[in-house]
């Protein structure tokens, strides 16, 4: 990074304690090294140094009282990261691991996937350090109540529109909804991931699942295969694992495991999905679970080990950094020609390195698991026009998001001598559209 050494040593400086958002800056500046040398006015007027700062960081406390009658104290944040192309998107995360750093590399990530839709919203995420796991409806009921009323000055429909993340269900929306139009008096799609009879869309829940499969449809369309009979790994078994399974299944693809925090399943005979859905939706319990309903499956502890189960196609959709170096080269050991992201930055910038040597297909999230976005970016145009869309008309427009996505990214790589390089594709699409933007609105 020669033009752009000097930006990311200034972050560096700026953000010392916080390893994910560098890393993900790291990450997008490998690939605009040449844009910076196409187009210095970029690096003169200072697009490069805006991108690593967020136009605004709210903090705030979140007290709240749980049913044994005592007083609980966390801490809620919202990054407005970039607005240049539209209102502020982006979901809230609800989990023990969240901090400032977590949720400004998701912001930053979030600006170029939200770029790559073609939709006009910018980038934008928060959350808390409030962890749902073992908390009642109550509980769930008086956080989000508490979190909302701070929560709700910052935000609106064509200022910031939030929506949920790990943590961050349909019931969590609900909450935070109704508590925003209770404070507001007003109905308006401030939202996303709303309940189908108030005002979401179909297709919502399990759009970043579909969406992943429909961009690795397009993948294996430019080598002439189709998941029909490949051999797929999974991590994760929320929204985006268990509907990126339901979809692989549809096109034929034998999927083996999935996991959750506590560790994964190996199915030899291919993963029953409904056994999966009763266990983490209705009884919602833990992945282990699965042995009561398939005892001839394989549990084991932890999840690093998710990788060493051989096939030709690996979908990490469970959180940030679950792939690290090793676990990548063992992945390519054991036969696998195409990774795919579902979930926000999984592989560490080692392991994408890894892919890179390796010459397998890999789509970074950024791309590959922009469905969620996309079709939050369709529930916003409906709450606009009062009207919703039927399930197959949203998901005809998911699928062609996702196709242009992998088209755009795949030309521009093109375009930039680097074909077959979805990383860099991906993010000199995404870069491109939110500077241009920024230089045309001047200082801002």
């Amino acid at each position: 990074m020669k033009l752009l050494a000097g930006v990311y040593e200034k972050a560096q400086k700026r953000n010392p304690n916080e390893p994910e958002f560098l890393q993900a800056v790291e990450e997008v500046f490998e690939s605009l090294e040449i844009v910076a040398e196409r187009y210095p006015q970029y690096v003169t007027d200072g697009i490069f140094e805006r991108l690593t700062e967020p136009e605004r960081v709210i903090m705030f406390r979140v007290p709240w009282i749980d049913d044994k009658g005592n007083y609980q104290i966390n801490r809620g944040m919202r990054v407005q990261y970039n607005s240049a192309i539209g209102p502020y998107k982006g979901g809230l995360r609800f989990h023990p691991s969240v901090n400032l750093s977590i949720i400004k590399f998701l912001g930053f990530e979030q600006t170029f996937k939200n770029a790559l839709t073609g939709l006009p919203i910018g980038g934008g995420k928060g959350g808390s350090d409030f962890d749902p796991k073992g908390k009642s409806d109550k509980e769930i009921m008086k956080f989000c109540q508490s979190f909302m009323t701070e929560l709700y000055k910052y935000i609106g429909q064509d200022t910031d529109v939030p929506a949920g993340d790990i943590g961050v269900g349909g019931r969590e929306i609900g909450y935070l909804f109704g508590q925003y139009k209770r404070i507001r008096d007003e109905y308006c799609g401030v939202l996303t991931g709303k309940g189908r009879m108030w005002g979401g869309s179909l297709v919502r829940t399990e759009a970043t699942g579909y969406g992943l499969i429909y961009f690795v449809n397009e993948m294996l369309k430019d080598k002439n295969e189709t998941l029909e009979g490949k051999t797929v790994i999974v991590s994760g078994s929320g929204n985006v694992a268990t509907y990126a399974v339901e979809k692989a299944q549809s096109f034929g693809a034998k999927v083996v495991t999935m996991s959750d925090s506590n560790g994964y399943i190996y199915d030899k005979n291919g993963i029953d999905l409904a056994a999966v859905k009763q266990i983490k939706e209705v009884e919602r319990k833990r992945i282990k679970e699965y042995l009561n309903y398939h005892p001839d499956a394989v549990y084991t502890e932890g999840c690093k080990g998710v990788w060493s189960v051989p096939c030709d196609i690996a979908l990490p959709c469970a959180t940030q950094n679950e792939i690290d170096k090793d676990s990548a080269l063992l992945l390519i050991k054991n036969g696998c020609k195409l990774l795919a992201e579902g979930a926000n930055m999984p592989s560490t910038n080692e392991a994408i390195q890894v892919y890179k040597d390796s010459g397998i297909a890999y789509a970074p999230g950024k791309a590959s698991n922009a469905g969620g976005v996309a079709t939050s970016a369709l529930e916003m145009c409906q709450n606009s026009m009062r009207y919703a869309w039927t399930f197959e008309e949203v998901d005809a427009k998911l699928s062609d998001i996702m196709k242009n996505i992998y088209k755009n990214a795949s030309q521009t790589a093109k375009d930039f001598d680097k074909e077959g390089d979805l990383v860099f594709g991906a993010n000199v699409t995404a870069f491109l559209k939110v500077a241009e933007a920024m230089y045309q609105q001047g200082l801002v």
